[in-house]
């Protein structure tokens, strides 16, 4: 069995290996994790690696958001690149075998291990600290789980989340290899509890201001987001009001602005760093012409924004330039976002969220963009400015599964719009089964 593939047991790698002096090197299984993390600076610079780990290029990186626009693309990109295992997603023929669909689930759930140990180890932590630690453990946990439960399983939306096969929920650190640890696949609606739950309790539990570590309008940006995906849209936009309330962030002055910057612009409300010492910006390497240039812009996307939208500015000689700058940070979560979730909230439960109309949170987005305001609004019309707006940051795929939607002549529904368990996965853990459509599935 090839232990070093399966991606829960490894998750702290780096961590469980230890000895006092470097020439005993007799084989170790593992260490108790009270060894590695005995202090409240150990367990706050696991912590660190776990924000470390959520940057890899495998992860929020880049895969996450790239892979997942291939799955959704309908012909407004091609994939030109010579890579194959982009190529199947971006055809939706995908093996399981698939390189970058099993990293993203290895890399994934190293985070969540990570984000397990330093929980298991809070009470180590100073009392000062430990609410913010145990919050931003709680937030890297309930946000790679979101992301896994919508790669590898079924939509919340589509049939049965009771009984539609999930990812599974682990919320020990793995530090030996037991019969324990061959788990399998909780369900779509409990792996959304736990998001939901773990989410919740880091927005209480986190800070107003915290760097660019998470703060509590992470937590309620990212519960937005969840929510949506639920069909919770009262919740959704009450938690989008948060963020917008807090008066923590605004709208860079320009759309260019919120991107290619060396940190965080004034509308991220959660951004993975990338230095020239740490961290791939993997959708600088993939779209950007500065590069591989493996993402070509077809005119089918370019003739859905109005002449006079500033958002074109992004485009350039059939590429965008959206993520030029190699070294720049990652958005995850903006300002632009919330104003969008709470404008489709308040159509869709018919209320002005937060004493504000729709159009007027669509008004914010248009202005930005040097665009005419309008005097009504219709849920279309909000989607088609969401996708405009946030296109090529990883919400495409996930937008259509929420509203039923089609990819093409493909409905949200069908089995190959869904990642398959990475095959070792499976040849390490044969309790995990395969998502249908797949060999074995």
């Amino acid at each position: 069995m090839n232990i070093k593939s399966y991606a829960v047991i490894i998750g702290l790698a780096g961590l469980l290996f230890s000895c006092d002096d470097q020439l005993d090197i007799d084989p170790q299984q593992s260490v108790e994790t009270g060894q590695a993390l005995a202090t409240s600076s150990d367990v706050e610079a696991a912590l660190v690696g776990a924000y470390d780990a959520a940057g890899d290029a495998d992860v929020y990186g880049g895969d996450i958001q790239f892979l997942s626009d291939l799955l959704g693309n309908d012909g407004d990109i091609a994939f030109v690149g010579t890579f194959a295992q982009p190529e199947e997603v971006y055809q939706k023929a995908i093996l399981e075998n698939n390189s970058f669909v099993a990293n993203t689930w290895m890399d994934s759930y190293r985070v969540i291990n990570i984000a397990n140990s330093v929980l298991a180890n809070i009470d180590k932590v100073d009392a000062a600290k430990k609410s913010r630690v145990e919050g931003e453990a709680k937030f890297l946990r309930g946000s790679m789980y979101f992301e896994l439960v919508k790669l590898y399983g079924k939509a919340y939306v589509d049939g049965n989340p009771a009984t539609n096969p999930g990812v599974p929920i682990i919320l020990e650190p793995t530090s030996i290899i037991t019969e324990n640890s061959f788990v399998s696949r909780n369900s779509v609606g409990e792996v959304y509890a736990q998001v939901v739950k773990d989410l919740t309790d880091a927005e209480t539990l986190l800070p107003a201001t915290n760097g660019f570590f998470a703060t509590k309008w992470a937590a309620a940006g990212m519960l937005s987001r969840v929510y949506l995906q639920q069909e919770k849209y009262l919740e959704a936009g009450q938690a989008a009001d948060r963020v917008i309330k807090s008066g923590r962030f605004r709208l860079a002055d320009s759309y260019g602005q919120a991107f290619n910057n060396t940190s965080n612009s004034p509308e991220d409300i959660f951004a993975i760093q990338v230095t020239s010492q740490d961290g791939i910006n993997e959708l600088n390497t993939y779209y950007s012409q500065l590069q591989r240039g493996d993402i070509e812009i077809q005119d089918q996307l370019i003739d859905q924004y109005e002449a006079e939208d500033e958002r074109l500015n992004i485009y350039e000689d059939g590429y965008t330039n959206k993520f030029d700058e190699q070294f720049a940070v990652i958005p995850i979560l903006r300002l632009a976002e919330m104003y969008l979730t709470r404008a489709e909230a308040s159509l869709r439960t018919g209320t002005n969220i937060g004493g504000i109309s729709a159009v007027a949170d669509i008004n914010t987005i248009r202005d930005r963009a040097g665009l005419a305001p309008l005097t009504t609004v219709t849920l279309a019309q909000v989607l088609q400015e969401r996708k405009l707006e946030l296109i090529f940051e990883g919400q495409l795929l996930a937008d259509i599964k929420r509203i039923k939607g089609t990819v093409g002549d493909v409905p949200y529904s069908a089995n190959n719009l869904v990642f398959p368990i990475p095959q070792r996965e499976r040849d390490a853990n044969k309790n995990l089964a395969q998502n249908p459509g797949y060999l074995g599935g």
